[in-house]
């Protein structure tokens, strides 16, 4: 069988298993200090023993669970705005105002000011997060209901809908394609925010999270630990991009024909 017969997560699979492999045998040729860049191997260990003992699924969990409360939070206002922008022409302006304003803004520099506004802790992370979801959720979200056809919104008025009745029986089924891709690019601003936020300003405690046990370890010169955190953030962006956000393409714009295949 070929290469590319193979199914993509085998082939995934392999091209993981061939970048560990190098980094073994780089940093075993090289002579590397274990202090300064620990091999696979040794990171893979300590990887292992933090999830046996509960200690890295712990903090992965604290922030996952703060992530996800911003994530809704924010959708609800990039909802509530995107309904006023397509509804009113003031609050389109005021959209495009707001995202023209606050979308470069990186949701790292607001967080002093979280630090005044809510003190350090749970809140301020909050803050931060749905800032780095809510613009580009807005514009993505925006852009589909914009793109809805003509003729599928004129059926819309027709029946007599009109507001919120409108946009959830109309727009938000037609705009799903734009409304999925924002929340993907969303999720990936948000995971990098709080792991960001967290080595920075981030609780210490049983309220730590990913980014606090990175950088604690970091701290204590516990390097592979430092590896073994940042893997575990980087698996876990892989997991929600290649099983959940994939499982809903598929239950979704695919079934309903809205996307091609990959």
């Amino acid at each position: 069988m070929s290469w590319l017969g193979l199914p993509a997560a085998i082939r995934k699979a392999v091209i993981l298993t061939i970048l560990l492999v190098i980094w073994e045998a780089v940093t075993r040729l090289g002579d590397v200090s274990p202090l300064l860049f620990p091999s696979a191997s040794i990171v893979l260990a300590a990887f292992g023993r933090s999830l046996v003992n509960g200690e890295l699924p712990g903090y992965a969990a604290q922030s996952l669970q703060v992530l996800l409360a911003g994530m809704a939070i924010g959708s609800v206002l990039a909802l509530v705005l995107t309904t006023l922008a397509v509804t009113t022409r003031v609050g389109a302006e005021l959209l495009e105002t707001l995202t023209s304003m606050f979308n470069p803004l990186p949701a790292i520099a607001l967080m002093p000011l979280a630090l005044l506004w809510f003190g350090l802790g749970v809140k301020s992370l909050i803050f931060v997060i749905v800032h780095s979801v809510l613009w580009p959720m807005s514009l993505n979200t925006y852009t589909g209901f914009v793109t809805v056809p003509r003729t599928l919104m004129s059926v819309g008025q027709n029946f007599g809908l009109t507001g919120w009745r409108f946009v959830a029986g109309i727009l938000l089924p037609a705009a799903f394609p734009y409304i999925l891709s924002g929340v993907k690019i969303g999720w990936a601003f948000a995971w990098r925010t709080i792991i960001a936020a967290e080595m920075v300003f981030g609780v210490s405690g049983s309220q730590g999270g990913i980014g606090w046990f990175i950088y604690q370890n970091r701290f204590e010169m516990n390097t592979d630990l430092v590896f073994a955190g940042l893997l575990t953030v980087i698996l876990i962006g892989l997991l929600v991009e290649n099983l959940f956000f994939r499982w809903l393409e598929r239950k979704t714009v695919l079934r309903w024909g809205m996307s091609a295949a990959r």
